[in-house]
């Protein structure tokens, strides 16, 4: 069972997957990045000031006794991080369908090119101008 794993782990699929998932997580680490810092801010002037990280909605707010301590946490709902994971997503999923896209384009172009005939061996080219002189002869 041990050989039967290592075979299956060692395969370039799995290997591949692994790094694409590598690739993945980091891409979407940049993005959220890209959203949080340049995105929302650009946006925030167009929606007039309306800042998207602190946009919130409380159901609920915070009990506090007499001494002022916390006896039961507010329930809020983060809507302004939904709405940037929600735009990371939507980067994410066009950038992957592009990519599919430009390697399935590249797959059909190869497929629809003409494989060019190997050239003969020398010995046979030489074999050919030989008969043709002394067919000429």
């Amino acid at each position: 069972m041990l050989n039967e794993f290592k075979e299956f782990a060692m395969k370039g699929n799995l290997v591949d997957m692994a790094v694409g998932f590598v690739m993945g997580s980091a891409f979407a680490t940049v993005v959220t990045a890209f959203i949080q810092g340049v995105f929302l801010p650009m946006l925030s002037p167009i929606m007039g000031g309306l800042d998207f990280s602190t946009l919130q909605y409380t159901i609920s707010p915070e009990v506090v006794n007499e001494a002022g301590e916390v006896v039961q946490e507010a329930a809020i709902v983060q809507l302004g991080e939904f709405i940037s994971a929600t735009i990371s997503f939507l980067i994410v999923a066009f950038v992957m369908f592009l990519i599919i896209k430009g390697m399935n384009n590249m797959k059909k172009k190869a497929e629809e090119e003409p494989a060019a005939a190997p050239e003969p061996p020398r010995q046979e080219v030489l074999l050919e101008e030989i008969r043709n002189l002394l067919a000429k002869s």
